[in-house]
Protein backbone atom coordinates (compact mmCIF):
# COMPACT_ATOMS: atom_id res chain seq x y z
CA UNK A 1 0.00 0.00 0.00
CA UNK A 2 1.22 3.49 -0.82
CA UNK A 3 2.04 5.89 1.95
CA UNK A 4 0.83 9.48 2.05
CA UNK A 5 3.94 10.82 0.29
CA UNK A 6 3.29 8.44 -2.62
CA UNK A 7 -0.35 9.53 -2.75
CA UNK A 8 0.66 13.21 -2.76
CA UNK A 9 3.12 12.60 -5.59
CA UNK A 10 0.53 10.72 -7.64
CA UNK A 11 -2.11 13.40 -7.02
CA UNK A 12 0.28 16.06 -8.30
CA UNK A 13 1.11 13.99 -11.38
CA UNK A 14 -2.58 13.66 -12.24
CA UNK A 15 -3.14 17.37 -11.55
CA UNK A 16 -0.34 18.21 -13.99
CA UNK A 17 -1.97 16.00 -16.65
CA UNK A 18 -5.28 17.81 -16.13
CA UNK A 19 -3.47 21.15 -16.51
CA UNK A 20 -2.04 19.94 -19.81
CA UNK A 21 -5.45 18.69 -20.96
CA UNK A 22 -7.14 21.98 -20.10
CA UNK A 23 -4.50 23.98 -21.98
CA UNK A 24 -4.72 21.65 -24.98
CA UNK A 25 -8.51 22.08 -25.00
CA UNK A 26 -8.20 25.88 -24.85
CA UNK A 27 -9.17 26.20 -21.19
CA UNK A 28 -7.30 27.75 -18.31
CA UNK A 29 -5.49 25.66 -15.75
CA UNK A 30 -7.44 25.27 -12.54
CA UNK A 31 -6.35 27.29 -9.54
CA UNK A 32 -6.88 26.30 -5.94
CA UNK A 33 -10.36 27.86 -5.80
CA UNK A 34 -11.40 25.63 -8.71
CA UNK A 35 -10.15 22.56 -6.84
CA UNK A 36 -12.08 23.64 -3.74
CA UNK A 37 -15.21 24.10 -5.86
CA UNK A 38 -14.67 20.66 -7.40
CA UNK A 39 -14.17 19.19 -3.94
CA UNK A 40 -17.46 20.75 -2.83
CA UNK A 41 -19.24 19.06 -5.72
CA UNK A 42 -17.54 15.76 -4.91
CA UNK A 43 -18.67 16.03 -1.28
CA UNK A 44 -22.23 16.57 -2.50
CA UNK A 45 -21.96 13.44 -4.63
CA UNK A 46 -20.50 11.59 -1.64
CA UNK A 47 -23.48 12.59 0.51
CA UNK A 48 -25.90 11.20 -2.08
CA UNK A 49 -23.97 7.93 -2.28
CA UNK A 50 -23.89 7.52 1.48
CA UNK A 51 -27.63 8.12 1.53
CA UNK A 52 -28.04 5.42 -1.13
CA UNK A 53 -25.78 3.07 0.83
CA UNK A 54 -27.96 3.67 3.90
CA UNK A 55 -31.15 2.94 1.94
CA UNK A 56 -32.39 6.54 1.84
CA UNK A 57 -31.90 7.04 -1.92
CA UNK A 58 -31.93 4.86 -4.98
CA UNK A 59 -28.68 3.99 -6.64
CA UNK A 60 -26.88 1.42 -8.73
CA UNK A 61 -23.32 0.20 -8.21
CA UNK A 62 -23.22 2.21 -5.00
CA UNK A 63 -20.19 0.46 -3.52
CA UNK A 64 -18.03 1.11 -6.59
CA UNK A 65 -19.27 4.69 -6.89
CA UNK A 66 -18.65 5.29 -3.18
CA UNK A 67 -15.06 4.09 -3.51
CA UNK A 68 -14.57 6.33 -6.53
CA UNK A 69 -16.06 9.41 -4.85
CA UNK A 70 -14.01 8.97 -1.68
CA UNK A 71 -10.92 8.78 -3.88
CA UNK A 72 -11.98 11.92 -5.76
CA UNK A 73 -12.37 13.73 -2.44
CA UNK A 74 -8.98 12.53 -1.24
CA UNK A 75 -7.36 13.66 -4.50
CA UNK A 76 -8.83 17.14 -4.12
CA UNK A 77 -7.63 17.37 -0.53
CA UNK A 78 -4.15 16.26 -1.51
CA UNK A 79 -3.96 18.83 -4.32
CA UNK A 80 -5.24 21.63 -2.06
CA UNK A 81 -2.83 20.69 0.72
CA UNK A 82 0.09 20.65 -1.73
CA UNK A 83 -0.89 24.08 -3.02
CA UNK A 84 -0.66 25.53 0.48
CA UNK A 85 2.43 23.46 1.43
CA UNK A 86 0.55 21.74 4.22
CA UNK A 87 2.21 18.65 5.66
CA UNK A 88 -0.88 16.45 5.94
CA UNK A 89 0.92 13.67 7.81
CA UNK A 90 2.05 16.08 10.52
CA UNK A 91 -1.23 17.98 10.57
CA UNK A 92 -3.29 14.79 10.76
CA UNK A 93 -1.20 13.45 13.65
CA UNK A 94 -1.50 16.76 15.51
CA UNK A 95 -5.26 16.91 14.95
CA UNK A 96 -5.75 13.33 16.14
CA UNK A 97 -3.69 14.12 19.25
CA UNK A 98 -5.88 17.17 19.93
CA UNK A 99 -9.06 15.15 19.49
CA UNK A 100 -7.81 12.38 21.78
CA UNK A 101 -6.81 14.94 24.42
CA UNK A 102 -10.28 16.48 24.20
CA UNK A 103 -11.91 13.07 24.55
CA UNK A 104 -9.72 12.24 27.52
CA UNK A 105 -10.62 15.55 29.17
CA UNK A 106 -14.33 14.88 28.54
CA UNK A 107 -14.01 11.39 30.05
CA UNK A 108 -12.31 12.80 33.11
CA UNK A 109 -14.92 15.51 33.61
CA UNK A 110 -17.76 12.99 33.11
CA UNK A 111 -16.30 10.67 35.71
CA UNK A 112 -15.68 13.42 38.26
CA UNK A 113 -17.65 12.75 41.45
CA UNK A 114 -19.51 15.97 42.24
CA UNK A 115 -20.93 14.49 45.45
CA UNK A 116 -17.60 14.73 47.28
Amino acid sequence: MADLKDLLKRAQEVRTKYDELNIRDGHKKWDVSDYVAGFTGDVGDLVKLVMAKEGKRRGENVDAKLQHELSDCLWSLLVIAAHYNIDLEKSFAETMNELEARLLADERSASYDYAK
